[in-house]
């Protein structure tokens, strides 16, 4: 018995060692209460260590699972299950130790019965939290509907995904589709939903302030989609009011009545410096009442006066002199001429030109932007061109510039060149070269064959042209410096394409030259006109119309029709040309008529180019053709001089018939005394007489024909010789005679 107790101890503290965990738990689990009886607390102590111990022996033989997990004790892997803990006494009654096992049996089922309580309060729980996360849900739900931000229906795809999982979770997505299925339905009936839209869109909605914390509150909730639907129905809103905003505006100035200084009030703001904000509002009402100016007009006022206020207005805000404000306003009109000043006050975009005899315009392209430079094609019209926005590094001084892969060129100046077109091989005329860019620019359309003659005025300006000629690698192009005036005489009939850019008065290139404002005036542009006029004459001189050729480029840096239209119809009238098309699909046509005048309607082949419409410096092109060496005017200058020389050799006949028949009538009377000897021989020197006045006549008609021509001088007149008294008196008795022209005799009636 000894030994069967020690073994048992002993395996009672394997097993205490294996679960302690058991023993813990047995000490918390609740005892019921029990009646009190007259056992001590040893004996129940005693009892149970002693049901303890059995238990435990129990579970050696049988090793069942325990099912209490959840408070603390499991099974091992190897079948082993915890125990409480076991009592060290040496007693060995197997009676007190069969004794508690009813005990532990009603133990096991209260704690099966306390977690299966658990178990139901948890539930219970859970129950409760969800229903609440669905009221919430519905009520989000609720408020959503009330403000939709999309369609009933995709209302399916559009609602965010349930982050719960499991079968509460699709419950609930099943409720909530139902319900949204049904809300939409009854919306459709009913048309409230799309009102309700309407309505929190226009901002008429009774609870649109709630709706609107509402919707910031699940602005984090939403996709992305609704987001930005929000956002167009934001900026549609604002874009709303302020269209409303702009209509009440404009009905505030069409219904005021703009108030024209007098002159008395003029003389009082003579003191005052007005600031530009004043006169831009002043410009701008007074351009306001002109485009309506029989409804806005003021009482008593004129049209006259309005725009001389509006002639200093603009003249005093951007610098310029007061006529030639007064010029842009008879060429444009008041609102165009305030586009033109302000287009002229500001930059043109920088251009550079490809040098396609080194470089192309791909690989120039590249080799800029490697050095930070922003550029762009120029336009769909030129394949060399290249447009600047931006560069880190100055332009005219890369590597590239100076290697000659490009030359700075504006846009405009570019025109010309196209225009005339020239080809290989052909002999071409620049008479206005410096410093050398459009020259260059026919180098280049050329293939450096041919030759080009670049001629300036000034042969300071030459120099440039020639460092820019050796720099790009042009070697077609012969410098010299003559007067332009005298190159028709010098170079007549010599080239095939002339190319004219005419000195001007600039009105185009403000924006790169602001002095021209008040240092050019009318008659400085009248004293150019002539200039131009004479140039142009020179070229179409020095021009040849054979082989294909005879074709010549005039081009401004000026938007004056008196330097432009006014020189070509000139120009038509005084040799024998005529204006062609210039290839240029841009640009607007030259003007037919300006204010009282009336141009040749050819005019209208012309290109004009302005900075307000073509962000282009303001520029002229017309290209024409010569036909011919003739000139309209001589025409009628020969006929005139060969019918006053026809009728001058009438007279002499006449006169030499006269003559000729008063010498016969005193040849009779003579021959009637004298012998029939004499008259032989006077006869004979008669006819000898006749042979040469013939042959002089056919040698003068032919010296006529030879020396036709404009500088041909007139036959002088033969003198008669003088005729005796006695001559003058039987000249006067035949004419009373016969009453008629020798050459015509007199004819007699028939008597009846």
């Amino acid at each position: 018995m000894g030994s069967k107790a020690a073994s048992s101890s002993r395996r009672s503290g394997r097993s205490s060692s294996k679960t302690p965990a058991a023993s813990s738990s047995a000490s918390k689990t609740p005892t019921k209460k029990k009646k009190t009886s007259g056992v001590s607390a040893a004996e129940k102590e005693h009892k149970m260590r002693s049901a303890s111990s059995a238990r435990s022996n129990r579970n050696k033989k049988r090793q069942p699972i325990d099912e209490s997990d959840d408070e603390g004790t499991a099974g091992s892997s190897d079948g082993e299950v915890a125990a409480g803990p076991v009592s060290t006494s040496d007693s060995s009654d197997e009676e007190a130790v069969e004794e508690p096992a009813p005990r532990a049996s009603a133990y096991r089922k209260k704690s099966t019965a306390d977690k299966n309580t658990k178990k139901k309060k948890m539930k219970e729980v859970i129950t409760a939290s969800s229903s609440e996360e669905e009221d919430s849900e519905e009520e989000e739900t609720g408020k959503s509907k009330n403000n939709k931000f999309f369609s009933d229906e995709n209302a399916d795809w559009l609602k965010p995904k349930a982050k719960a999982k499991g079968k509460a979770a699709k419950a609930k997505q099943q409720l909530m589709s139902s319900s949204d299925e049904d809300d939409s339905d009854a919306s459709d009936d009913d048309g409230s939903g799309d009102n309700e839209f309407i309505a929190r869109r226009s901002g008429r909605g009774g609870d649109s302030e709630d709706s609107s914390a509402a919707d910031d509150d699940s602005d984090d909730e939403m996709l992305e989609v609704e987001r930005q639907s929000r956002l167009i129905d934001r900026e549609m809103e604002l874009e709303e009011a302020e269209a409303e905003a702009e209509y009440r505006r404009t009905i505030q100035h069409s219904t005021e009545m703009f108030h024209l200084p007098t002159p008395e009030e003029l003389e009082d703001d003579e003191d005052r410096v007005v600031p530009p904000t004043e006169l831009r509002e002043r410009i701008d009402a007074i351009l306001e009442v002109l485009a309506d100016f029989k409804s806005r007009r003021e009482a008593g006022r004129s049209r006259s006066e309005y725009i001389d206020q509006l002639q200093s207005d603009m003249a005093e805000l951007f610098g310029y002199l007061p006529e030639l404000v007064e010029h842009f306003l008879s060429m444009f009109g008041p609102a165009e001429t305030l586009e033109f000043l302000t287009a002229s006050d500001s930059p043109r975009p920088l251009v550079i030109r490809t040098n396609t005899l080194k470089a192309r315009r791909k690989d120039l392209a590249a080799a800029l932007l490697k050095r930070g430079v922003t550029l762009d094609p120029l336009a769909s019209w030129s394949k060399v061109g290249l447009k600047i926005s931006e560069s880190p590094v100055p332009v005219g001084a890369t590597p590239e510039y100076l290697a000659g892969h490009y030359m700075l060129q504006s846009a405009a100046s570019m025109c010309p060149v196209m225009a005339l077109s020239p080809q290989p091989n052909e002999r071409v005329l620049d008479m206005s070269a410096a410093p050398g860019g459009k020259t260059s620019y026919l180098a280049q359309l050329m293939r450096n064959t041919g030759s080009i003659v670049a001629n300036d005025l000034k042969p300071d300006r030459q120099k440039a042209t020639v460092a820019n000629m050796h720099r790009l690698g042009v070697r077609n192009v012969i410098t010299c410096a003559y007067d332009g005036r005298k190159l028709g005489k010098l170079w007549p009939n010599k080239f095939d394409k002339v190319l004219l850019d005419a000195p001007c008065s600039g009105l185009g290139v403000i924006s790169r030259d602001p002095s021209v404002k008040v240092q050019r005036t009318m008659a400085d542009v009248h004293r150019t006109v002539v200039l131009q006029k004479e140039i142009l004459l020179s070229a179409i001189d020095a021009l040849s119309y054979k082989k294909g050729g005879g074709y010549i480029v005039y081009s401004t840096c000026s938007v004056s029709v008196a330097e432009n239209e006014e020189v070509v119809n000139y120009v038509l009238k005084k040799r024998d040309v005529k204006l062609v098309d210039t290839g240029l699909d841009f640009g607007k046509p030259g003007f037919t008529r300006y204010q009282q005048k009336r141009f040749h309607p050819s005019l209208a082949l012309t290109r004009r180019f302005y900075p307000h419409v073509h962000n282009f410096d303001g520029f002229y092109v017309a290209k024409l053709k010569k036909l011919s060496d003739k000139r309209p005017g001589d025409d009628d200058d020969d006929d005139n001089d060969d019918d006053e020389v026809a009728a001058e050799e009438g007279a002499e006949v006449h006169g030499d018939d006269e003559d000729a028949s008063n010498s016969e009538s005193s040849d009779k009377d003579e021959d009637e005394e004298k012998s029939p000897k004499q008259r032989m021989k006077d006869e004979a020197t008669a006819s000898k007489k006749a042979k040469g006045k013939s042959k002089q006549k056919i040698d003068e008609s032919g010296n006529d024909k030879v020396e036709a021509g404009p500088a041909r001088k007139k036959a002088k007149r033969a003198v008669p010789p003088p005729m005796s008294k006695e001559q003058r008196k039987q000249k006067q008795k035949k004419k009373q005679a016969t009453n008629a022209k020798v050459t015509k005799p007199r004819r007699h009636k028939l008597g009846m």
